[in-house]
Formats: structure tokens, C-alpha cells, sequence
């Protein structure tokens, strides 16, 4: 039975790149973000904060490596499971639904935003994006078609979710 409902265009695929993991700017972190990556390399929040983040303003941020990529960037993201919000709504995010002229500004940064589409569909896709990350309850909904669904790794003896 045909539907009614038109499929959504798929306006971004990762290219895993790293091209968002450059430049300054910051990846901002919130409390949930330092306690779940900490815990996922082996050391307590504020360890964590002294040694991978640097402060803007009073707000920690992810630390950058001497090459301007973030500091857990190593031609993947080391931290690719428990990423921090910033990371895992990249690139739909709120300022988009504010301005769709960001979509634009960003996809000049990044090779996987499409662009030949038209603006309505943008904010379109990106708002039911946002949706179905907001209301996930079987998981985190990671950028990049990755999915993480309450498991436990165990990797050289590092308990890491």
C-alpha cells in the first residue's frame, strides 16, 4: 500500500573525516558528559577535567592537540561511544532551527552536509532528528548511524559504556 508520507532526503552522512573535530571553537561538556568520560578512560571527573580539558570562561571544554584537532581525535574519535552532546547532535543542532543559514555555514566545514536541498527541508530533517534523539529511550542516538543501547565493554581491564 503506497504512503502518503514522502520519504525525508538524508541531508547529512559522516565521512569520518574529522573535519568537526578541528579548530577552535570547543566542544563544551556537560556534567553527565565529564562523569561518563571519565569513567570510560579509567579516571575521575575532575582528573579528567585537569588533564583533557581546557576552560572557557568557567565552562570546561574538550582540550585540542598540538595538531588542532580534539585531543581524543586519532584518525577516529578514541571516545566515539560516549561522546559528548555537542559531538553526538553534530550537525543537528538548535541554531539550525534558529537560523537555517547555519546548515550553510557549517556544510562549508563539513563534506557529508548536504546542501542541494531546499531550506524548509532542512529544518524539517533537523527538527525530527533532534526529536528522535530527544526521545530515544532505548539508547543514545550517536551521530554517524552509531547507536549505543546500555551495553558494557570490557576492554584491557576498563569497565567503559
Amino acid at each position: 500500500m503506497p504512503s502518503d508520507k514522502k520519504a525525508r532526503p538524508e541531508i547529512f552522512k559522516c565521512q569520518k573525516c574529522g573535519d568537526c573535530c578541528k579548530g577552535y571553537g570547543g566542544t563544551f561538556l556537560t556534567r553527565k558528559d565529564i562523569k561518563t568520560i571519565a569513567e570510560y578512560i579509567g579516571t575521575d571527573p575532575n582528573t579528567f577535567v585537569a588533564t583533557y580539558c581546557q576552560l572557557s570562561g568557567d565552562k570546561p571544554l574538550l582540550a585540542q592537540g598540538p595538531n588542532g584537532y580534539c585531543i581524543f581525535w586519532d584518525k577516529i574519535c578514541t571516545i566515539h561511544s560516549v561522546k559528548p552532546r555537542m559531538c553526538r547532535e553534530w550537525p543537528f543542532i538548535k541554531s539550525v532551527l534558529v537560523d537555517v543559514k547555519n546548515w550553510h555555514i557549517m556544510a562549508g566545514l563539513c563534506r557529508g552536509m548536504r546542501t542541494d536541498v531546499i531550506d524548509k527541508t532542512i529544518k524539517t530533517c533537523v527538527r525530527e532528528e533532534r526529536k528522535k534523539m530527544k526521545s530515544s529511550n532505548d539508547g543514545i542516538q550517536l551521530g554517524c548511524g552509531f547507536r549505543v543501547v546500555g551495553c558494557e565493554i570490557r576492554v584491557a581491564g576498563l569497565k567503559r559504556r
